[in-house]
């Protein structure tokens, strides 16, 4: 997804994680001057900086004490970007454990398809009197900046968001992403992964309701502080945080549900 947007290769872009990237690898690369393509992908959400003759993501030198992270959910009147849209958009920003800022609008739409309103309990005339959704991924953009992007199952939001403001008429996300849901496989065990169930499990959100995006940001929000907590020692960095959530073994799963085994002891 990243390297069709900026114009590098998978190998450059890890390179730009970890090891750094050359001035003449960048050049044979990209089609513009360099420093204008920083410039450009930084209004995009993407930091690049030099250290010691490479260029690196800046991300590679932000401790996670120090970083932000922009906790991301939405709801969309369907899974097809070419012909749905976001109806809900919520998100919080979070740096060192705690929330520092919130997002959060329903977005105006004609029509919502009564299978998703039975999921998510929202209606067209619930969005009636929502701005239009121009102008909330224009203010959405703003709010993101250049923190790091997080979501359960992140592509898709990322992807839907990205592509939203494609079709409005700016730029794709190019802000760093981390799943959720890839970081708890490798850092808590859980029967499921799916966010209701962690919920079910561990009580991240006591007042959730599953499928409306504030209360899923939250309940992600409780996942994302437990995860932090069981992370080995030497995960620093935001870099090393992304490259522990897709790489790092998984760990195992119990055979059998224990919410399941609890709820016949109570019977």
């Amino acid at each position: 997804m990243l390297s069709k947007d900026i114009g590098l290769n998978a190998k450059s872009i890890s390179r730009l994680s970890n090891r750094g990237l050359s001035i003449k690898t960048l050049k044979d690369q990209i089609s513009n001057e360099v420093e204008l393509t920083f410039e450009i992908w930084k209004a995009q959400g993407l930091n690049i900086v030099k250290s010691h003759g490479y260029f690196f993501f800046d991300t590679a030198f932000i401790s996670l004490d120090e970083a932000e992270f922009c906790i991301v959910d939405i709801e969309t009147n369907g899974s097809k970007i070419e012909k749905h849209q976001i109806i809900e958009l919520s998100a919080i920003k979070v740096k060192n454990k705690k929330i520092i800022d919130r997002f959060d609008t329903l977005v105006k739409t004609e029509t919502i398809n009564p299978h998703i309103t039975k999921i998510t309990g929202i209606s067209a005339i619930d969005t009636k009197d929502a701005p239009q959704l121009k102008e909330v991924l224009i203010k959405f953009k703003l709010f993101l900046g250049d923190a790091i992007f997080v979501a359960h199952d992140v592509k898709f939001d990322y992807s839907f968001i990205s592509k939203s403001l494609q079709k409005i008429g700016l730029e794709p996300l190019l802000n760093r992403s981390l799943c959720s849901l890839g970081l708890a496989e490798r850092s808590i065990v859980s029967y499921r992964y799916a966010l209701s169930y962690l919920n079910d499990t561990f009580h991240f959100n006591l007042n959730a309701t599953h499928h409306r995006a504030m209360s899923d940001v939250l309940t992600t929000y409780g996942l994302f502080l437990l995860c932090l907590e069981n992370l080995p020692e030497e995960i620093k960095t935001v870099e090393e945080l992304i490259k522990f959530s897709k790489e790092a073994p998984r760990l195992k799963r119990p055979k059998f549900d224990p919410l399941i085994q609890e709820d016949e002891k109570e019977d």
